[in-house]
């Protein structure tokens, strides 16, 4: 199960009118909502991947269905959606956050602000997205944490908050930031440049008059050149996740998920 590495990816670009307009907060507020219902409906399987790649080891062969089998087993329906709500709530920030700092990267490597070059948008998504990602990673561990507990564990995310700064110290919620900051660089990259590479092959062979392939052709681009990004990036995700979850509840979860 991939993880769709959407906190990954290089901001959109916003036309100078868009800015001017402020057409720009209510594209950004759009795709905040869009990425909540988005969030909601996968978060199932978001869980699941999350499980898969802590619990799945030779001795614990967890596939697909065995792993909605145990999750629905040990905390029924309900269950299936643990992490989401701090999944949700993390959307707003961060997709402000790496805006501005993408505007602002812009500005500082940009030769020509009319005519961003790849190589420039890439070095400014990239370092918009590891801003993002230091400034809201607890978040993300948080996630994780939750999305991993077992029934009764914690009361809430306070609960959750507290035990954990009791237990392992304000360090664990930046547990797995360093394999998380190093797979924004092959992901953006590989998905950038494919992206672009993609699109601009598009236009040379069925639209030398037109600059707009079409939402279709884009949406087509954007699945191929993500899913290759993900495949580069995935190692250093898994690593990231496992570090994330390490905690004293992880053993005892471990057996919790083990097939039967």
């Amino acid at each position: 199960v991939l993880d769709i590495g959407d906190s990954l990816t290089i901001p959109d670009e916003f036309t100078e009118e868009e800015r001017m307009s402020g057409m720009w907060w209510k594209q950004l507020l759009s795709g905040a909502m869009a990425g909540a219902v988005s969030r909601t409906g996968t978060a199932p399987l978001d869980r699941l991947k999350v499980l898969m790649q802590v619990h799945a080891s030779k001795s614990n062969q967890m596939n697909i269905f065995s792993g909605f089998k145990q999750m629905l087993k040990e905390g029924g329906v309900v269950s299936l959606w643990r992490g989401n709500g701090m999944n949700v709530v993390k959307i707003a920030p961060e997709t402000a956050i790496k805006f501005m700092a993408y505007e602002q990267y812009k500005k500082l490597f940009a030769r020509d602000k009319q005519n961003i070059t790849t190589a420039e948008r890439f070095l400014s998504g990239s370092l918009a997205g590891a801003t993002a990602q230091t400034i809201i990673y607890p978040m993300e561990v948080m996630k994780t944490r939750m999305a991993l507990r077992k029934t009764g564990q914690y009361s809430g995310v306070g609960d959750c908050v507290k035990k954990i700064i009791k237990h392992e110290g304000l360090i664990a919620f930046y547990k797995g930031y360093i394999p998380n900051i190093l797979g924004i660089i092959p992901y953006a990259g590989i998905d950038l440049a494919i992206y672009e590479t993609l699109k601009k092959a598009w236009l040379n062979k069925y639209a030398q008059d037109s600059a707009n392939p079409g939402i279709l052709v884009l949406l087509a681009c954007g699945t191929i050149s993500s899913t290759c990004g993900q495949l580069a990036s995935y190692p250093l995700a898994l690593v990231r996740t496992r570090m994330q979850a390490q905690g004293k509840m992880l053993i005892f979860q471990t057996v919790l998920f083990m097939p039967l």
